[in-house]
C-alpha cells in the first residue's frame, strides 16, 4: 500500500485517452457488441471527446436491445470471457466504465451498457475490487482514499461507508475435484467481507491486503468483547465492528 500525499492522485497513472477509430454508420450498426473485439471497437469508435477514464453518462442511455454475454466477473475480481481469463488490463478498464446495475423485481442484474444495447453479464460477488488505500490531504483535511483495480477513486465519507457482510461462495465444478473435505468446506463456507459503494449503485470489495492496511492506519479497540476498527477521514470518524477471527 502507498500513502498518497497529492490530492490529484485520481488523475494520475490512468489509461491513455481512448483512440477514436473512424467507422461509418453502417460499420457501427453491423458491429457485434456481444463479442469482446466488437464491443472494444464500438466503444473506441464512439468515445468522442471523452478523455482518459471518464465515465460516460450511462444514466442517460436507454437502449431497448438486451442480449446475454458470456462474461463473468469472479469473486476475486478477475474478468473471464467464454471460459478464458481476459488478460488485457486496458480492455477490462475500458469495459468497467460501462458497468451498469439494475434491480429488476428484487433480482440484481449487471450489464455492460451502451447507447444501443445492454449486455447482461454474470457477477459472482460485486463487480469492482479495491486494491489500494492511502491518505490524501486537501485544505489541511486528511481523507482515506481508495482505488480500484480498474481506476475508480473514492474517499471514505458518509456517502461511501465501509460495511461488512457475509458472502457465500458457490460450489463450482472445481470443488468437486477436491478430495479433502476440510479444504472443500473451508472454500465454500460463508466469508465476511468488507465492501464500499463506488458509483451508479456499484460496489467494490476491499481486498484482503488493503483491509489489513486499514487496520494499521486505523485504531483497534474492544467494546463489550467486540473488536472495533475506527477510521478517520474528512474530519469524521467511522467505526467498523470486526468479525470474530
Amino acid at each position: 500500500m502507498t500513502d498518497k500525499t497529492n490530492a490529484n492522485k485520481s488523475t494520475q497513472d490512468l489509461p491513455a485517452p481512448l483512440t477514436r477509430v473512424a467507422l461509418s454508420d453502417t460499420e457501427l450498426n453491423d458491429t457485434k457488441l456481444d463479442s469482446i473485439d466488437g464491443l472494444d471497437q464500438y466503444l473506441k469508435a464512439t468515445a468522442g471527446s471523452r478523455q482518459g477514464r471518464d465515465i460516460p453518462p450511462l444514466e442517460k442511455w436507454h437502449p431497448e436491445q438486451v442480449a446475454d454475454m458470456n462474461l463473468v466477473i469472479k469473486a476475486n475480481g478477475e474478468w473471464w470471457h467464454e471460459g478464458g481469463l481476459i488478460g488485457r488490463e486496458s480492455l477490462v478498464n475500458l469495459f468497467a466504465t460501462i458497468l451498469w446495475k439494475e434491480d429488476n423485481d428484487g433480482v440484481i442484474e449487471y450489464f455492460l451498457k451502451t447507447p444501443v444495447q445492454k449486455l447482461r453479464i454474470s457477477v459472482e460477488d460485486v463487480p469492482l475490487l479495491i486494491n489500494d488505500v492511502g491518505i490524501v490531504t486537501e485544505n489541511a483535511i486528511s481523507w482515506l482514499e481508495f482505488t480500484t483495480t480498474t481506476g475508480d477513486v473514492v474517499r471514505l465519507d458518509d456517502a461511501h461507508p465501509i460495511t461488512l457482510r457475509a458472502y457465500q461462495p458457490n460450489k463450482s465444478t472445481a470443488l468437486n475435484q477436491i478430495n479433502n473435505e476440510e479444504v472443500k468446506e473451508s472454500l465454500t463456507e460463508p466469508q465476511v467481507r468488507p465492501y464500499m459503494p463506488v458509483r451508479n449503485g456499484l460496489e467494490a470489495l476491499i481486498g484482503r491486503n488493503t483491509f489489513y492496511h486499514l487496520t494499521e492506519i486505523g485504531e483497534l479497540t474492544e467494546q463489550n468483547g467486540v473488536a472495533i476498527l475506527t477510521l478517520s477521514s474528512g474530519s469524521k470518524s467511522y467505526q467498523i465492528s470486526m468479525p470474530d477471527s
